[in-house]
């Protein structure tokens, strides 16, 4: 067993990746609904000058949301790997693009053996085991979702129920 801060057994690691892509597949699906109302036609809107483009935004959500998933999955946050695709057009085909992109990625994780997740793993100067990775990737997804759902309505848009009802959409569970 790799030894952390504090021990980790193999269990707990295939339990918590287990019910974290089991979450994070419903996320995904909510991310998909909130990039898909973003209208094409104000693509480069943005609240403030320092701020990225909505289409920016989404495409960070998307790619990053990939990227962390086939990270974890090959052992290594290297920012420099990337996974081969072509940028989508609109925002339609990047909501396609991440649900076929992220459910992939997920099923590389969901067949990590135990000791694969419990490896260490550094990405920004902090390390630890490699499952609980997936939860910061769920939080930074959720974390900008939220930045990107405040967008749509000033960008003409209609804003999607995420964790219950919007003006604009009743929830559906």
């Amino acid at each position: 067993m790799h030894s952390l801060t504090f021990p980790l057994s193999l269990e707990f690691a295939v339990a918590t990746r287990d019910l974290t892509l089991q979450r994070f597949k419903r996320e995904v699906r909510t991310t998909q609904r909130v990039v898909s109302a973003l209208p094409d036609r104000n693509r480069n809107w943005k609240p403030d000058a320092r701020s990225r483009s909505a289409w920016d935004l989404a495409w960070h959500i998307c790619f990053r949301d990939v990227w962390f998933l086939d990270s974890i999955a090959h052992l290594s946050l290297d920012l420099e790997r990337t996974r081969s695709h072509t940028k989508p057009d609109t925002f339609a085909e990047m909501a396609t693009w991440y649900g076929d992109n992220a459910a992939d990625a997920s099923l590389k994780v969901g067949e990590m053996t135990a000791d694969q997740l419990l490896t260490p793993l550094m990405f920004f100067g902090h390390t630890q085991a490699a499952f609980l990775y997936l939860i910061f990737t769920s939080n930074h997804s959720i974390h900008h979702r939220g930045q990107l759902s405040s967008y749509i309505r000033a960008m003409g848009g209609r804003v999607p129920s995420i964790y219950g009802s919007s003006a604009d959409e009743p929830y559906n569970g």
